[in-house]
């Protein structure tokens, strides 16, 4: 088996910054073929230009999926980076958005390994993203928690299922990927501060931490049914 992603072919999904582009960098630097796909298609078009394939889908609906994957035919891996965030208390949390949450990043990883799988070779593989609050939830975070708790789920269910393809989930703690901006520089750094103290690894992590756990999933033959941790130990304390 091939453990490198040189002459592979590699389906990106998710938005064209942060995280999401910085896996598309890695992986096109690999020596892998990239394809990117996302519900806005131009946006992708615009961010990478013409050196990449861009595709239009919404993982949550499995007529999109399953056009997607017929219209790519052979794919080798398949990293999705969708997500829909239902943030809130529970006195506030709408049954819409909690919904939209698990059906981007639970629902979807079924709906792609559903009909993708069927077209990968044997040692290919599926990246999910769950995250930290999984396994050290928060008050105001319960969709979230309980949306990472499924991908967690279905990653192993997936391992067994359609082995021996590979399946892992990568569990990003506070990351410093653009998703944070909205909070205004102050409180931005504040949270940074905070989190950077209390965490054994001293700091916050930066995309490039996340990138090396979804090359590792990518390449590691040995590695399935696993959620990969790249938190810098804040769920430990």
């Amino acid at each position: 088996m091939r453990a490198g992603l040189e002459d592979r072919r590699v389906l990106v999904i998710g938005r064209s910054g942060g995280i999401a582009g910085a896996i598309v960098t890695a992986v096109r630097d690999s020596g892998a073929t990239v394809v990117v796909a996302s519900r806005n298609p131009d946006a992708l078009a615009e961010a990478y230009g013409e050196d990449l394939a861009t595709e239009a889908v919404d993982v949550t609906e499995e007529a999109s999926v399953a056009a997607l994957a017929h219209r790519l035919g052979h794919v080798d891996h398949v990293v999705s980076t969708a997500s829909a965030r239902a943030r809130g208390r529970l006195g506030d949390l709408q049954p819409a958005a909690v919904l939209q949450s698990l059906s981007t990043k639970v629902l979807g990883p079924i709906l792609l390994a559903k009909h993708f799988a069927p077209r990968m070779p044997r040692d290919g593989s599926f990246v999910f993203f769950s995250g930290a609050t999984a396994r050290k939830p928060a008050p105001g975070m319960l969709a979230v928690a309980a949306t990472n708790g499924g991908v967690d789920a279905v990653t192993r269910a997936l391992a067994v299922e359609i082995a021996p393809l590979r399946v892992n989930s990568v569990s990003p703690g506070t990351i410093d990927s653009g998703a944070h901006d909205a909070l205004g520089e102050q409180q931005k750094a504040e949270l940074f501060a905070g989190r950077a103290a209390r965490n054994p690894a001293g700091r916050v992590g930066d995309p490039e931490d996340v990138v090396r756990a979804v090359l590792y999933a990518l390449t590691s033959t040995f590695t399935t049914g696993t959620s990969l941790v790249v938190d810098g130990g804040e769920t430990l304390v």
